[in-house]
């Protein structure tokens, strides 16, 4: 995203990994500060988990960069979201220069930052450093406390969990939003079509996204032509003798259009039953049949 220097900009800064409950308290500041001082809201990213460049461990998460940018501009209607580059040396860099960078490059007039959010070398800009240092030199800065739903801090790694464990209408409740698997479709074994329920096989856009919970869910398919109702598998086809890599089959109802290699977006809303071997190609039919009809009463459609 490239901002134009002239512009004065309220950022939102954090990973929003997930988008989620707690996020959206950050962004709605951002776009009321932002109206209060005829300023563009805009929301700042990182291209990467910081936590996994400085343990230099493999980070799980929610949803990849462009999901996540996605929804900050299809949910919250803000169209200036930053990706900056997070790397070994962003990690050493003095958190005033930070600070300073954002001004200079975005011309930052008021910083939105969450209870725990810190940055620069060795996390020593926090939030009341960075609050401090923000009205030495001239902008603004608001220090959002932590969101709790029913007695528990929302976090991207409590919803990560949920994901895991296939509680998805709980994580979607603390997300704000269905949560979304995104990545292209890629050609499969065409075993679906076979059985009269030809599905897309999505490759996800991140290789660090976590899977939910292996079994069948109700879901929705976005696309530009518009949301399609759909029953998404997450396993290894225990029918068909495969247990090898967990895949991400999608069967959209009422749709026979070509998504082969095309980007897709794929909202988990109902996790309705486990993974199963079934006897018969015959038996597995039968019951996806059922699994649509669930489905439907999911979205109460008929």
């Amino acid at each position: 995203m490239s901002v134009n220097p002239e512009d004065k900009t309220v950022i939102a800064l954090g990973f929003f990994d997930g988008v989620h409950r707690g996020h959206a308290q950050l962004i709605e500041m951002a776009k009321k500060r932002a109206e209060e001082l005829h300023a563009t809201p805009a929301v700042l990213s990182f291209d990467v988990s910081p936590e996994a460049v400085i343990t230099g461990h493999s980070v799980p998460l929610i949803g990849s960069v462009r999901t996540r940018a996605d929804i900050i501009k299809r949910l919250f209607s803000v169209d200036d979201v930053i990706i900056y580059h997070f790397d070994k040396n962003t990690m050493a860099m003095q958190w005033q220069n930070f600070i300073d960078s954002l001004i200079e490059k975005y011309s930052a007039a008021h910083l939105v930052i969450g209870h725990d959010f810190h940055c620069g070398y060795k996390g020593e800009g926090n939030p009341q450093r960075i609050s401090e240092y923000c009205a030495k030199i001239g902008i603004g800065c608001d220090v959002i406390p932590k969101f709790t739903l029913d007695g528990i801090t929302v976090s991207s790694t409590f919803i990560r969990e949920l994901i895991v464990n296939g509680e998805i209408e709980r994580a979607n409740y603390f997300l704000g939003h269905p949560y979304i698997f995104a990545g292209t479709v890629r050609d499969g074994r065409k075993v679906g079509r076979k059985l009269g329920t030809p599905t897309i096989n999505l490759d996800g856009d991140d290789e660090s996204l976590v899977l939910p919970a292996r079994g069948v869910y109700a879901s929705k398919v976005f696309l530009e032509s518009g949301d399609k109702l759909a029953v998404t598998n997450v396993g290894v086809r225990p029918t068909f003798g495969e247990n090898g890599k967990v895949s991400i089959e999608t069967y959209i109802l009422d749709y026979d259009g070509d998504l082969y290699d095309k980007y897709v977006r794929v909202g988990f809303y109902k996790y309705l039953r486990a993974e199963k071997k079934f006897e018969s190609p015959e038996e597995l039919s039968a019951q996806i049949a059922k699994d649509i009809d669930a489905t439907k009463m999911r979205f109460s459609v008929q």
